[in-house]
């Protein structure tokens, strides 16, 4: 997937409302330092930003997060952006108050390192949020990448997460209308986990 051509095409490709798990779980976020994996083209770090978190926006499309800091002076908040592949992608031990990845479907080589980082570079007390299309996903044709590689596992991933306490472990259907991107019934994975 060519991130910077889809991003290019008028609008926004998953809208501009932020994600509904994320919303439903946003309380129980700390706020402070936030760092979201893979934000594409800003809802989720708009959200967050006006909601007093400090957030920092990662992600591996140029034109995408050109795309967030448009959305985030329309909607008069600060966010930081990091244009970086997420393979590459360090994250400092014990730097986050919390960590949000929201459709961040990588290879297992990637995001098995990328997630087990994820729980050292929390504080303690730091959250870690995460909706995915789990494997059935490709049976649905609603959204998400059409490779089993790259759709997720609710057992892999809580191995991936091992050290966090899960608040929230789960794989559901529900209904995702996320702009043009997300497009009906669903099958995912929800996971809210605090480091102790």
């Amino acid at each position: 997937m060519d991130w910077n051509e889809r991003y290019s095409e008028s609008g926004y490709t998953y809208g501009t409302a932020p994600n509904d798990f994320l919303v439903s779980v946003v309380d129980a976020i700390p706020r402070g330092r936030l760092l979201s994996l893979a934000e594409g083209e800003g809802r989720n770090a708009v959200y967050l930003a006006s909601l007093g978190h400090d957030v920092t926006a990662v992600d591996g499309s140029e034109v995408g997060l050109r795309k967030a800091e448009t959305l985030a002076a329309e909607r008069g908040v600060a966010i930081t952006t990091v244009h970086a592949d997420l393979g590459g992608y360090i994250i400092e031990a014990g730097q986050w108050d919390s960590i949000v990845a929201c459709y961040c479907h990588l290879p297992p080589s990637i995001h098995t390192p990328l997630y087990r980082a994820a729980v050292q570079g929390l504080r303690p007390g730091g959250v870690f949020v995460l909706e995915a299309f789990c494997k059935e996903q490709l049976a649905y044709g609603t959204g998400g990448p059409p490779s089993l590689d790259l759709l997720m596992s609710l057992d892999e991933l809580k191995q991936e997460l091992e050290g966090l306490e899960f608040v929230c472990a789960r794989q559901v259907e529900r209904d995702v209308r996320e702009g043009s991107g997300h497009t009906g019934l669903a099958s995912v994975i929800q996971i809210m986990g605090v480091k102790p």
